[in-house]
């Protein structure tokens, strides 16, 4: 029986998810938005690619939230994109009274789903949506480490003249301006990237900048397209966690995940190395932080535990 994807948010990443979900054959899909025609519209334009394609998955396009009964996988990307000079953190009192309202018709229409959450400010926002889906915290993840993590892998990259796929990293802590970067975890071909640095293969300098452009890699995007927001590498990212679960591959990927103790944490959402399955989070991969990066990581709790208290004060 083919699973029920439903997608929330017909925008560049709701449309491009629903290709990928298509292309890859992972399932039925429902796109929903609140704008007549548009998650229609797009669902037609899809639909009429399958003969190319090659695929016999169905895409319906819906105004009616109630048309998410009983899916398997929720993605939600509804809210209000980024523009030029706003931070994610700008988003944070109109995105939340949307996803509030997304939570409480998960609630009602599909509270055994798998949901994954991408709009923006990405920590908070999953927040809001675990507290008022009411759905176990292994089932409602934000996608936020692996888009930040490709970023980098692909920075470095092109700095060292390597494939990309020979690139191991990740990057800790919230979707920000203060996230971690793990350098002292990041391997090229099994090799450390800091005997890269040691042997003069590339300056720390670089590296520092490097890491700089991986934080502010949405907000490079912003500006370039000055009317609208990164869409391509985030579905993709999204398409990932969907696929790890929907397929049961036991895959470890940085999500934005409900910490009870984990680094020291409770109750909070924040990006840390996961195992994804059929059970969703599976399990939380703790790895060692060194001074530096236990500093930063404390100043990246602060940002994310500051954006909850107002998004609370505003939603209560």
């Amino acid at each position: 029986m083919k699973k029920k994807i439903t997608l929330i948010g017909a925008g560049n990443i709701g449309g491009t998810l629903a290709h990928l979900l298509l292309i890859k054959k992972l399932g039925d899909i429902v796109l929903i938005d609140v704008m007549q025609g548009m998650p229609q519209g797009k669902a037609l334009d899809l639909s009429q690619s399958s003969a190319v394609e090659g695929f016999s998955n169905t895409i319906q396009g819906s105004n009616d939230f109630s048309k998410m009964k009983n899916s398997d996988v929720v993605i939600i990307t509804a809210g209000l994109p980024r523009k030029p000079g706003m931070s994610r953190d700008d988003l944070l009192e109109i995105n939340g009274k949307i996803i509030k309202k997304i939570g409480l018709d998960i609630k009602k229409y599909c509270p055994k789903a798998f949901v994954i959450c991408i709009t923006n400010p990405l920590d908070a926002m999953v927040y809001v949506l675990q507290k008022y889906s009411k759905l176990p915290s292994s089932k409602c993840v934000g996608m936020a480490g692996i888009l930040d993590s490709s970023r980098m892998k692909f920075f470095l990259s092109e700095a060292l003249k390597v494939s990309i796929n020979d690139i191991q990293t990740f990057v800790l802590g919230g979707h920000g301006d203060d996230m971690v970067p793990m350098v002292n975890h990041t391997t090229v071909g099994g090799i450390r990237l800091l005997d890269f640095i040691k042997n003069k293969k590339i300056p720390m300098s670089k590296i520092n900048k490097i890491l700089d452009r991986t934080r502010m890699g949405g907000g490079e995007i912003v500006k370039l397209l000055q009317r609208g927001s990164a869409f391509y590498a985030p579905a993709s990212s999204a398409i990932q966690i969907a696929e790890a679960y929907l397929l049961d591959q036991k895959k470890l990927l940085p999500c934005a995940a409900y910490l009870n103790g984990q680094y020291g944490l409770k109750k909070m959402y924040m990006g840390v190395p996961v195992i994804i399955g059929s059970n969703g989070v599976e399990e939380i991969i703790e790895v060692k932080l060194d001074a530096n990066e236990k500093k930063m990581l404390r100043t990246s709790v602060k940002s994310v535990q500051g954006l909850v208290k107002a998004v609370d004060k505003i939603l209560n």
